[in-house]
Parts: structure tokens; sequence; C-alpha cells
């Protein structure tokens, strides 16, 4: 008999616990781990916050258990597109599962997977627990490449094609949103589509015109110190999340002191969007160079990714990752995603405009340039990933596998 109360009890603790979860993870994506609260958590399911403290002592328990759920999720489906006996069968069943998921969460049939990308914003030792899980995520799925016809491939290409892919699965949450769900089928044809044809028609090659670098990264005189802040910032925002880039460690690593940021920024969140306006400037730079080269859409769209990529490992980069737009408020995020969607729509016209005159393969030109941005903004990360990498090499490596097919040798 006591037995079974025990079970009953562990029982009510479990679905206690998976009910929090299921309320925070809609938080956590809104606010990200800065904004969620233990108090959010336990208005959203009716309780106390002494009561969520009995399951969740601290707000990084909280959150991190989020991020484990999520990651344990894609770690099963990722495990069930591998059984399949081809990359591309691979690719199509992981694709499937992640949008028949995403259909289920718009539908309100099943909770929504937490973003991970604000994963460096929790605190030891959650931060690593939850990362260790993800690496085992990303090495299961790195095995979709793994075939016979691929051995070409090498183990570092491998990785940088699992960034990019992984990549388009948690980038996706954004553009998804805009979609009914009814076409949620048609897009993952699309997506697959695209990572296999990638973007360039038959006989297209791969010859980037070379990027200017620092034009691109170029300000005015007096600015500079401005921009050489910001770029200490957006380092350190990239690699150890909102939270984790203070001002003290900002001032730090410039020798200068805090009294120094004051005079650039008025408040952090004020840093956050002066980080993302240099990235979005640079990226609009980016866009007006490659369209006024000389030659055919296909040319221009590849320059520009092959010099955002570039970019990004270079003394000039990082640009600033997309996931600090959680640190913002509501109202400034707003402001943040539109720029990224206006850079975004200028990636769609130029592909449109390259379908047309035959230098692009028909696509779908809105979610294409979803997927390039998304590709571009992983880019801060190469460097993590396949270390070693040089900025030379990382437009072949990174940009050309998405315009050119994520399987082409």
């Amino acid at each position: 008999m006591a037995e079974g109360k025990g079970g009953r009890a562990t029982d009510r603790f479990r679905r206690k616990r998976e009910a929090i979860l299921d309320a925070s993870i809609p938080i956590l994506n809104q606010k990200g781990v800065k904004g969620l609260t233990l108090a959010d958590a336990a208005a959203a399911v009716g309780l106390s916050t002494t009561s969520v403290t009995y399951y969740f002592k601290r707000k990084d328990d909280l959150a991190a258990a989020c991020m484990a759920r999520g990651v344990a999720w894609l770690q099963e489906a990722a495990e069930s597109a591998v059984a399949e006996p081809t990359p591309k069968a691979r690719l199509h069943r992981l694709l499937e599962i992640y949008l028949d998921r995403a259909r289920l969460a718009a539908l309100g049939q099943a909770p929504p997977l937490p973003v991970l990308a604000d994963v460096r914003a929790l605190n030891e030792p959650r931060r690593a627990e939850v990362f260790e899980a993800y690496v085992k995520l990303f090495r299961k799925v790195r095995t979709l490449f793994e075939a016979p016809d691929m051995a070409w491939l090498s183990r570092g290409r491998r990785t940088a094609r699992t960034h990019m892919l992984l990549e388009q699965l948690f980038w996706s949450a954004a553009w998804l949103p805009k979609y009914d769900v009814d076409d949620y089928p048609r897009i993952r044809e699309r997506m697959f589509d695209i990572l296999v044809g990638g973007l360039a028609v038959e006989g297209a090659t791969w010859a980037p015109a070379p990027a200017p670098l620092a034009e691109l990264a170029a300000c005015e005189p007096q600015e500079i110190s401005r921009d050489t802040f910001l770029l200490a910032a957006t380092r350190l925002i990239n690699s150890r999340g909102y939270r984790g880039a203070s001002v003290d460690k900002i001032s730090a690593s410039l020798n200068v002191t805090k009294g120094s940021f004051y005079h650039h920024i008025d408040a952090k969140d004020d840093l956050v969007v002066a980080c993302f306006d240099r990235t979005f400037e640079v990226m609009r730079r980016v866009q007006r160079l490659a369209m006024a080269l000389p030659g055919d859409q296909w040319r221009r769209l590849s320059s520009a990714a092959a010099a955002l990529a570039e970019y990004q490992l270079s003394d000039y980069g990082p640009l600033l990752r997309v996931s600090a737009l959680s640190a913002l408020p509501e109202p400034i995020r707003g402001e943040q995603v539109a720029h990224s969607d206006r850079v975004s729509d200028r990636f769609a016209s130029m592909i449109s405009d390259g379908i047309a005159e035959g230098s692009i393969r028909p696509v779908d030109p809105a979610i294409a340039a979803q997927m390039l941005n998304a590709t571009l903004n992983a880019g801060a990360e190469l460097g993590f990933w396949v270390p070693g990498i040089t900025q030379k090499a990382a437009p072949s490596v990174f940009a050309r596998p998405l315009l050119m097919g994520i399987f082409v040798r």
C-alpha cells in the first residue's frame, strides 16, 4: 500500500512538473532566460511561487529543464531520422518530424519547442549540462551525412553542414508563424528542395567576387572608438549571452574604464540595440555592394553570402547573433525583428530577379531568403564548431552548401 501511495505521489509530481515546463516554455521563448521568472511560471499554472520552488529551486533550474526537454525531443527526432537508409531520406524525415511538431504547437495540440539559442545565458552548472546534451544531439544529426557516396566529405565539412542544418530548424520558429498551418507540408518540401538542390542553376560555378572587408566595416573617424566598443560587446554577448556580457567584462576586454561604457551607451539594452544596428548596417552594405556588381543575380547573391561568411571570421567580425533578441523588451525587439525582415526581403528580391533571368533555380524566394539569413547569422559560431577554419575558407565551407546543395561535392 505504501508503495502504491508513493507511486501515485511520484506520478503527481511528474505531471505537475511537466505542466510547469509546458507553461514556462512560451515565457522563455518570449522573454529569454533574462526575462523568465518563477513568479511568471507559477501564475501560468495557478500556483504560488513557493510551490514552484518545490520543483525548481532557481530560475536557472527551470530554464535549463525547459531547454533540456527540447533537446531530448530533438534527440529522439534525430534518431528516428538517421534510421532512414540514405542522407536525403534522413534529411526529409528530420524536416517532416520537426515541421509536424511545429504544426501541432501552432494548433495548440503540443507545447512549443524551447528556443535553445539563449543557452549561454544560463549559469553553471546548468549551462554545461544543457550544452553537453546538445553536443550529443549535434553528433547524432551529423551522422545524417554518413554514407559510402559521401566519403569525400571531411569531418569538418560535415560539422559545418550540421551546424547550418540545425540552424535552419531553429530559425524557422521566427518565420513559420507568417504561414497558415495547412501550408507546413508545402514549406517542408520547399525547404527540402532548397537544401538538396541549392539555388544555383545547373552548370553554375562558385566564383564570388572578393569581399572588401575593410570597406564593409568602415565607419566615420569619430565613431571608431564606439565601433571598437560595440565589436567587443558583440563578441562577449555571442559567447556568454546577455547576462554574461557584463559592463565590467566589456570594459576589461578593451582595457578601458567602466565609465567609458556609459560614455558610449546609456544602458545595457541600448548596447544590444547598438550592436544589432551595427550588424544590420554591415549586412545592408554587403547587399548594396553586391547589387552593384556586374553580372547576373547568382553572382551577386553568392558574392553577398560569401562576403558575410568571411566577415564573420575576420578581425571585423562577428555580427551579433539573433539569440540576443530575447534579452530586449518587446517593443524594441519588434523593431530589430523588422530590421532583420528587411534584410531577408532584399535577399528575396535578389532571388526573385535571379529566377526571372534564369540564373537562379525556381525556388520559393521568401523561404530561401530566410534560410540564407539563418545560415549567415549562424556563421558567427562557425569557428567554435570547426576549430581552425580560416576566414577565406568560410564561404566555401559554410555558405556554398546552402547555395549549391548540402549534399553536392
